[in-house]
């Protein structure tokens, strides 16, 4: 599996999910990693097309939303489509996959 795959000015990230025990500290590192694989890819979240959110329960919404909300660019907030799924891990919460333009 690749972390980053660049293709004619976009950014594809792999599935970003993050350590910690509640959603807001699995959120909360999941978007410190996208900013890091983002900033290796040369771009950043102000320049994020589009985001998917896989929650492993949909009753988490506004707990990880607050999170994103604080974290997003103001002005600047991408798509988005957010949906609950199994996790591929039982301690798993939140996964975040992003699609990001680099290289204007």
């Amino acid at each position: 599996m690749s972390k980053i795959v660049k293709h004619k000015g976009v950014v594809y990230l792999c599935g970003q999910v993050g350590s910690g025990d509640t959603v807001t500290d699995q959120t909360t590192d999941c978007l410190s990693r996208i900013d890091a694989l983002l900033k290796q890819a040369g771009t950043s979240k102000e320049n994020i097309l589009q985001a998917t959110i896989w929650l492993a329960n949909a009753e988490d919404f506004s707990e990880m939303n607050s999170v994103w909300d604080a974290w997003v660019p103001l002005g600047g907030a991408p798509a988005r489509a957010c949906g609950e799924c199994k996790p591929t891990a039982n301690h798993l919460k939140v996964e975040i996959l992003i699609t990001a333009a680099y290289g204007e």
